[in-house]
């Protein structure tokens, strides 16, 4: 079992901020809170926290109701002012690397120095051909700090930032048992404003890309044709409000949502073409889809006929355990393609850095 203990997931994401809080148990996971408080509009805005009172306030909210008594947290970012970047470098030590991260950095991460909060990742050395594949992330430092200051305002102790991507694989990997041998799998956390994309391959991280838009642009595109109110246009993106709003003006939904669907699916494809042309992997297998517009059937259908994929909406709490007392499996089936990225954070521990 690894050692550490489990820190407290808080996905601060651009309209909702979740908590997910795991114990372990005797087979795999125990749920023992997973909550989340929606934000106003613009609160958060392409990442970026406009309105930090009341993305702390919600913290506050989040902890106080489900009694969360453990003040370490694990935090994520994403977005333009995140780099992820998967290089090939001559065969080095450990600490050879490290005294050359700074100069490789510099090569490929389009950010001063200076400005960057870096960290890397050996993913695999080949000592017959002399070199080594190395995962580089950088984020913009005012975004981590940004991040961190909200959560300490909340009163929480944040010990890891991790970047949404590599949530959903820490996710992937306890909730399906990670990838098969040979396999590339494809994770999808389409946020309100943000499209996360991850692809995994024998297991390691093989590319990674965000793409600045999602659920938001649907909903506002509905409220633009319908001429309706923000919560109604949101209502009427996940299938209706109290399971009427649907057969009123299903047509015009339907259309709009296939739209933009259509706009983002492209996104998406373009990515997956160039990946597929850059590496020696011939296919990808499936795509697993989290996020807010994960619970939008036509979403769901459109990224499949444009991409060409198997695509089916992922289960962040498949194989965790939980106490029914608590938790409705209706409420858990209902909230978990927005679980993704907090269930991953949840996995992280305090000896991680």
């Amino acid at each position: 079992m690894a050692k550490g203990k489990l820190l407290v997931g808080l996905d601060i994401g651009s309209s909702s901020v979740k908590l997910c809080h795991l114990k372990e148990a005797k087979r795999g996971y125990m749920l023992k809170t997973f909550d989340m408080i929606p934000f106003p509009q613009e609160a958060i805005v392409d990442g970026v926290i406009i309105n930090q009172a009341t993305v702390v306030e919600a913290i506050r909210t989040l902890v106080s109701r489900n009694r969360v008594r453990q003040k370490e947290c694990a935090l994520s970012v994403s977005g333009y002012s995140v780099i992820v970047k998967r290089i090939k470098l001559p065969l080095m030590t450990d600490q050879e690397l490290e005294a050359n991260l700074q100069w490789e950095v510099e090569q490929h991460i389009p950010f001063d120095i200076n400005d960057v909060v870096v960290d890397k990742e050996v993913l695999l050395r080949n000592p017959h051909m002399g070199t080594m594949d190395v995962l580089l992330v950088a984020s913009k430092r005012d975004m981590v700090n940004e991040y961190m200051s909200v959560a300490r305002e909340a009163g929480m102790n944040p010990k890891v930032v991790d970047v949404d991507c590599f949530c959903m694989q820490n996710m992937f990997d306890v909730a399906y048992g990670g990838a098969h041998p040979g396999e590339t799998i494809a994770l999808l956390d389409i946020g309100a404003s943000i499209t996360s994309i991850i692809i995994v391959s024998d297991g390691v991280t093989a590319f990674t890309r965000d793409i600045t838009m999602g659920g938001h642009q649907i909903t506002e595109e509905i409220e633009k044709q319908l001429g309706i109110g923000h919560e109604e246009a949101e209502a009427y993106k996940v299938g209706g409000r109290d399971g009427d709003l649907d057969a009123v003006i299903p047509h015009e939904v339907e259309e709009v949502i296939q739209s933009v669907s259509e706009t983002i699916a492209q996104e998406v494809q373009r990515s997956l073409s160039f990946f597929l042309e850059t590496s020696s992997i011939g296919q990808i297998s499936r795509m697993l889809l989290v996020g807010g517009a994960a619970k939008s059937p036509t979403t769901v259908r459109v990224i499949g006929e444009v991409t060409g994929v198997n695509v089916e909406v992922a289960s962040p709490f498949g194989s965790l355990q939980y106490d029914p007392k608590t938790y409705n499996p209706d409420y858990l089936n209902g909230v978990a393609p927005l679980a993704g990225v907090a269930v991953g954070l949840a996995l992280r521990r305090t000896n991680e850095r």
